[in-house]
């Protein structure tokens, strides 16, 4: 089904059975396939396959050379009716690839809402990606990778799979990022290494200085105390009591299976 406002380049090959919403914009050379479905007023510039059981919601722009929806590379994948999910208002430039999800994976690849991924991002099969996310250009992540809100992820960096990066992370360029980085932390290195936490990013974002310093607090306790991770668990805990937004960081210590950066 395609939208009467749609406008659809005469060059554009759209399988039957796909689904275009109202004032999509799809420019020459693009192939979409019959599981597709599009939401109203996303923009695809040109040379872009979309392919798979694969969601795009509204507002998005994709940029020439995207692939999207495509088979994963992943050797235990045997054709299954598996998925990808793309929210609203994402930029998506050119030559990204975003691969469908894996039956192991929980059957689907997502990604939220005001995103930005740059020149060459590629995202494997079964990622998670939150909403308000930068990945700058040729940034890879791995099968299963977990990337939570507002995280900055610096070009070339490459990320293990099943890694988890917390919330208002900021990780330099470069970096080898092969353990799950916790929320706030700046990170770079191969292998990526704490540096800190990405104060200047929070205050942008509007945390008050009662909440930076608990932040700091906390950021003491996992990094600046010797504390095996279940003692810092321990102690993360009771100062959340006090200060909620430290249980940002507790939940991320029990998400944590491969450890964190240390």
């Amino acid at each position: 089904m395609i939208h009467h406002s749609a406008f659809i380049h005469p060059s554009t090959i759209i399988e039957e059975g796909a689904v275009i919403h109202a004032n999509v914009y799809i420019g020459p050379f693009c192939f979409i396939g019959s599981h597709v479905e599009i939401g109203a007023r996303t923009l695809l510039k040109s040379h872009i396959v979309i392919n798979g059981i694969t969601y795009i919601g509204e507002d998005n722009q994709i940029y020439q050379f995207a692939s999207l929806g495509e088979i994963n590379q992943d050797l235990k994948y045997y054709g299954e009716n598996t998925r990808t999910e793309i929210g609203n208002h994402n930029l998506i430039r050119e030559n990204v690839s975003i691969h469908r999800g894996t039956v192991r994976g929980g059957k689907i690849t997502r990604i939220g809402n005001n995103n930005l991924l740059m020149i060459n991002v590629h995202v494997a099969h079964d990622c998670m990606i939150g909403n308000y996310c930068v990945m700058a250009n040729n940034v890879t992540l791995g099968g299963h990778v977990v990337i939570d809100d507002y995280a900055i992820i610096g070009g070339m960096t490459a990320i293990h799979q099943f890694c988890i990066i917390g919330s208002y992370v900021m990780i330099g360029g470069c970096s080898g990022v092969a353990q799950d980085v916790p929320p706030f932390v700046i990170a770079h290195g191969n292998h990526a290494k704490p540096f800190g936490l990405n104060i200047k990013g929070l205050k942008r974002k509007g945390f008050d200085r009662a909440a930076l310093r608990a932040i700091t607090s906390a950021y003491k306790i996992l990094y600046r105390s010797n504390n095996t991770i279940e003692c810092a668990k321990l102690k993360l805990e009771f100062l959340s009591i006090k200060y909620p937004i430290i249980k940002t960081f507790v939940d991320f210590l029990f998400r944590s299976k491969r450890g964190i950066i240390r």
